[in-house]
């Protein structure tokens, strides 16, 4: 690398929300750090449900369980720094584990959207070819299609970083959102960004809309099985197996794609209110991924119902044993 080409920035600077007045930063990380908190508690609830109630050992329950596997790595990646930034004022941030961050941060969001192909195609299956579900989903067979999720969506994180990591910082060192992504670090490059920046936006867009497509043909398809079924109760009921999977889909893709869409037909948002939109869309889905679980997945909720009928048997008959 030419001499005048290298970086002097050794470390970045989170602003986070950049027109938050100060007297609110300690409110913000209370909030932040209760998001955490119910995120971790909703999905670690999922995961004990799963361990102690054989009924959830079926293959939809496994692709549930990738997710809220994802859903916890994700909150523990970004929230802790943005959550010590207001609380210890601690906004700086190394220029390695910023890359690192941004590394996860992309690896992830990619692993969600492949395990969420995966349960459209889970529906798709269940829905238009019933007879071929226990064949072709079978737990097995779910588990190495997981495992190829988190093994082939290192690729395209690791050429962004790969990409990004080289060039030259050398100006600013202020980051305008509340973790490292691609876009926040790279716009500080001194050097022209157009020809890292295109493949970026390619491969991006390659995440997004190719599990996308394939989703929304899953559910055209179920839609056309469904219209087939001459029983209006038949037609709600198997409407109903794929609800909780389409809220969580809608909630992953549509504030990401509505973004997407605005800043390329000219619609400008000041950039508090994007960093809000993004922080939105990227840790309300996993706080609130496992109480829709919980309420419209039927097992699952007779598993908790269960669980907490037990406690509370437990309880009720621990109290003659202690007066006595």
């Amino acid at each position: 690398m030419p001499e005048d080409n290298h970086s002097t920035v050794t470390e970045f600077i989170l602003t986070g929300f950049p027109g938050l007045h100060p007297e609110y930063q300690g409110l913000v990380s209370v909030v932040l750090f209760l998001v955490y908190v119910l995120t971790l508690t909703g999905n670690v609830t999922i995961f004990f449900l799963f361990a102690t109630n054989r009924s959830l050992h079926k293959p939809m329950y496994y692709i549930i369980l990738n997710l809220s596997t994802c859903d916890i790595l994700f909150s523990t990646t970004t929230l802790p720094k943005i959550i010590s930034k207001y609380w210890f004022q601690s906004g700086t941030i190394s220029f390695t584990a910023c890359f690192v961050q941004m590394y996860f941060v992309h690896y992830l969001g990619t692993v969600n959207s492949l395990i969420l192909l995966l349960m459209a195609f889970d529906r798709y299956v269940a829905i238009c070819h019933p007879l071929r579900y226990p064949i072709v989903l079978k737990k097995s067979t779910v588990q190495i299609l997981s495992i190829i999720a988190w093994v082939i969506a290192k690729a395209t994180p690791l050429m962004l970083v790969i990409m990004a990591y080289p060039l030259p910082y050398c100006a600013s060192n202020i980051i305008n959102h509340c973790y490292c992504d691609h876009i926040g670090i790279t716009v500080l490059a001194c050097t022209d960004r157009a020809p890292y920046s295109f493949p970026a936006l390619v491969l991006a867009m390659f995440i997004l809309l190719g599990p996308l497509a394939f989703i929304m043909f899953s559910y055209c398809s179920i839609i056309i099985a469904v219209l087939k079924i001459a029983n209006v109760h038949g037609r709600i009921k198997t409407l109903s197996t794929c609800s909780t999977q389409l809220i969580i889909i809608v909630l992953f893709y549509l504030p990401r794609c509505f973004v997407y869409l605005a800043s390329h037909v000219g619609i400008t948002f000041s950039p508090d209110l994007r960093i809000v939109i993004i922080m939105l869309y990227s840790l309300f889905p996993p706080m609130i991924n496992p109480i829709i679980y919980c309420l419209r997945a039927k097992d699952m909720r007779e598993s908790l119902w269960k669980q907490f009928n037990r406690r509370i048997f437990t309880q009720k008959a621990q109290v003659p044993s202690v007066s006595n």
